[in-house]
């Protein structure tokens, strides 16, 4: 029997007794699809270690994401290709990070800052470089959380939203706001829920590893990070255990499931 691993991380509430900011409402998605379903959240809340998340993610208030996002249809997946390189790894604490939103017509762009994302529901998804943020918890302040489906589970194999699953929202920070890296050893690198979709020795490989991610409106989608190198790149470094190639330039498989 199947089972679901599932990170330690705190349960993504509809706890809206925070402040709210003036972006209230906005839930993400387009809406299209899914009007039955019942909001995780309509409120923004407040970031809890805001100040702590700008200075150790080099968050900036004057830029925005200069990368591009493609959607190509492939059955009923969406293939979303996105540019998170952020002017390359040395440049990247220069660059913001790239927001974006799941749509009925693919991923889509955002043209906010990083200390606007910290006050907007409108994005559900943040890349930069290696890491890929969650609008939620000590990333943003809506709710959107995702479930790391465990042993057994392939993206092929999920059709719908298993019983019982649980979405966790990023917890990065302990309550004294000190950061909780990811075991990789990288700089700027959070344990994020969807930290597992890559696993460093020498080069960024995928892991194939699928992803449910729940939407502050309720919509859940399945999820699979394929590429984050440019090129044959990705194949060089799963296939060798390194490559030359640009990291950042990611491509990702997704389907809404309701």
């Amino acid at each position: 029997m199947r089972t679901l691993l599932f990170l330690t991380l705190a349960a993504c509430t509809t706890d809206t007794g925070k402040d709210s900011g003036d972006t209230a409402g906005d839930t993400g998605d387009t809406g299209d699809t899914g009007a039955d379903l019942d909001p995780v959240c309509t409120e923004p809340t407040d970031v809890e270690c805001v100040d702590e998340i700008i200075a150790d993610l080099s968050l900036h208030d004057d830029k925005t994401s200069k990368g591009d996002v493609s959607n190509t249809q492939d059955g009923d997946d969406w293939v979303s290709e996105f540019d998170a390189s952020a002017g390359g790894y040395s440049n990247s604490t220069k660059n913001a990070f790239l927001y974006m939103r799941f749509t009925d017509q693919g991923l889509e762009k955002l043209d906010i800052t990083d200390e606007e994302a910290l006050e907007s529901m409108d994005w559900d998804l943040g890349g930069r470089r290696f890491v890929l943020r969650l609008n939620g918890g000590d990333s943003g302040p809506s709710c959107v959380g995702a479930a790391v489906m465990g042993q057994g589970w392939t993206y092929e194999e999920i059709e719908e939203v298993p019983e019982g699953v649980e979405f966790q929202v990023d917890d990065y920070y302990t309550e004294a706001c000190s950061i909780i890296n990811d075991s990789s050893g990288l700089p700027g690198s959070p344990q994020v829920v969807l930290g597992p979709w890559w696993d460093y020795s020498s080069c960024v490989e995928t892991t194939d590893q699928p992803f449910l991610v729940q939407l502050a409106s309720g919509r859940v989608l399945k999820l699979k990070i394929e590429q984050y190198y440019d090129g044959s790149g990705q194949e060089e470094c799963n296939g060798q255990g390194s490559t030359s190639a640009e990291g950042g330039y990611f491509v990702a498989r997704w389907r809404f499931l309701n």
